[in-house]
């Protein structure tokens, strides 16, 4: 699913699109989508409403109304938002297709702008979803989703001091665990480690000091050029407008299994840990 720089990316280009538009009415083909409010509540509440931002938390992206009712998204595997203008450029984000055909069959969400423009929801697996962002999901999302890597709070005593709950984990189960640091998926998390030059299966007890500060200013370093260079495309992201993100180039260990290490020509090795595959170099690790 798209980590934390793949949905600031979508976050920041469909703000574009999307700010002070008005929504003219909702059409729900798939109503577990949008589930529990019942499909008429939900367009009640949102339809006339003008939009007024929208944001990020961890990797689900939030759309705030001026009558104050949100939207929380999570694209998950296969999510995708596709706005269409009444004129202009068709832009996509998340989960890549070759057809954009809209409404298609994946299509489970419409969103009728009073401008004549179009925000589509499509999910090919069904797993994403668009919910109303009420109480329960407030609490969620303030007491069950860790620090965010990128905001001032993520300082290193903080980061340490999660290190320091957890010692018998493994430096990777930490960093995927989204009740700690939010945002941090399986692509990041092999590189931040390996800019760190240590295994992403050791233990934290294991972890020196030293190591530790490393590790937090480098996940801080890799999140920030992922977002300057607008994500890291595979085959389950596109940046908004339809295009590859460019943070592939700068990619270390990442996907590249058998490939030479870039530093020292050692083979990149995969194994499967923490329940993803894991990337590393077995000689600049350890």
């Amino acid at each position: 699913m798209p980590e934390l720089p793949e949905v600031e990316t979508i976050k920041r280009e469909l703000a574009k699109k999307l700010a002070g538009q008005t929504i003219a009415d909702v059409e729900i083909l798939w109503d577990k989508t949008v589930s529990p409010t019942l499909p008429l509540k939900f367009n009640k509440l949102i339809t006339g409403q003008a939009i007024s931002g929208i944001e990020r938390r961890a990797k689900m992206l939030i759309i705030r109304f001026a009558n104050k009712v949100s939207l929380l998204i999570h694209l998950k595997m296969t999510g995708q938002l596709i706005f269409v203008p009444k004129t202009g450029k068709i832009i996509s984000g998340g989960h890549p297709t070759n057809d954009v055909q809209t409404p298609g069959r994946h299509t489970r969400l419409i969103f009728n702008l009073k401008s004549g423009d179009t925000l589509y929801f499509n999910d090919l697996r069904k797993f994403g979803w668009v919910r109303i962002l009420d109480e329960k999901l407030k609490r969620y999302l303030e007491t069950e989703v860790g620090v965010e890597p990128l905001e001032k709070s993520f300082t290193l005593k903080v980061f340490s001091e999660i290190l320091e709950r957890y010692p018998n984990r493994t430096i990777k189960q930490v960093m995927l665990d989204q009740h700690l640091i939010a945002g941090i998926g399986n692509i990041y998390a092999d590189e931040a480690v390996y800019l760190t030059h240590v295994l992403p299966m050791r233990r934290i007890k294991d972890l020196k000091e030293k190591e530790a500060a490393a590790l937090h200013k480098n996940i801080i370093a890799v999140l920030k050029l992922s977002i300057q260079k607008r994500g890291t495309s595979s085959k389950n992201y596109r940046r908004s407008d339809g295009t590859m993100g460019g943070f592939m180039a700068y990619l270390n260990v990442y996907g590249r299994k058998g490939d030479k290490c870039k530093k020292c020509k050692t083979p990149i090795l995969k194994i499967k840990h923490a329940g993803r595959g894991t990337h590393y170099c077995p000689k600049c690790q350890s």
